[in-house]
């Protein structure tokens, strides 16, 4: 593909139609370059959720140059960037990014919370358990699920007590309850 190629698709992630916006960020995943990657973060604004989407799965799959822009982009004030750049990071499968993924357990935004929670559990990152443990008490419903999720994918004992104290804590939450019976039997 040639520069002019590149530039032709990342132009096409500003195009009114939207099938052509979703097939740049399909396109643009099979290349390895960093003007490439700046454009499919900023496509984590594009309207349409399959674009941006897309954008996230092209990111994960350029790899390992990615990370460290997807990193700084769990910084930006948008959550919506925040969201896609903590999917995108999961998918990329590299070790170095479970600090920020624990790191973004605490965001201000439920969604990257809720993210960060299910991208470790799927990683298995041992090192991540005392803080999901932690986020066991987060003031989302949605959070506290994916963390308890989380919790039974990586199986560390360490989760069983906590997971038992928030189900007790989840008075009169049933749907609570069943995912924490369900997650505490694969303990067993």
């Amino acid at each position: 593909m040639t520069k002019t190629e590149i530039d032709d698709l990342i132009k096409k992630l500003q195009n009114e139609d939207v099938n052509n916006r979703f097939e740049a960020a399909l396109t643009l995943g099979n290349k390895k370059d960093e003007k490439v990657i700046e454009a499919l973060i900023c496509a984590f604004e594009d309207d349409n959720p399959e674009v941006r989407l897309q954008a996230a799965k092209s990111l994960s799959k350029i790899g390992d140059i990615a990370v460290e822009p997807l990193i700084k982009s769990l910084k930006i004030d948008d959550s919506g960037i925040r969201r896609y750049a903590t999917y995108s990071l999961k998918d990329i499968g590299d070790n170095s990014v479970i600090k920020h993924l624990i790191d973004a357990l605490k965001d201000d935004d439920w969604g990257v919370r809720k993210f960060s929670a299910k991208s470790l559990g799927e990683m298995e990152a041992i090192e991540s358990v005392e803080s999901l443990i932690e986020t066991l008490e987060d003031d989302d419903w949605g959070v506290r699920v994916a963390a308890t999720k989380a919790l039974g994918d990586i199986g560390d004992a360490r989760a069983v007590d906590p997971i038992k104290k928030a189900r007790r804590k989840a008075r009169g939450d049933k749907e609570y309850k069943k995912v924490a019976n369900k997650v505490l039997k694969k303990f067993k």
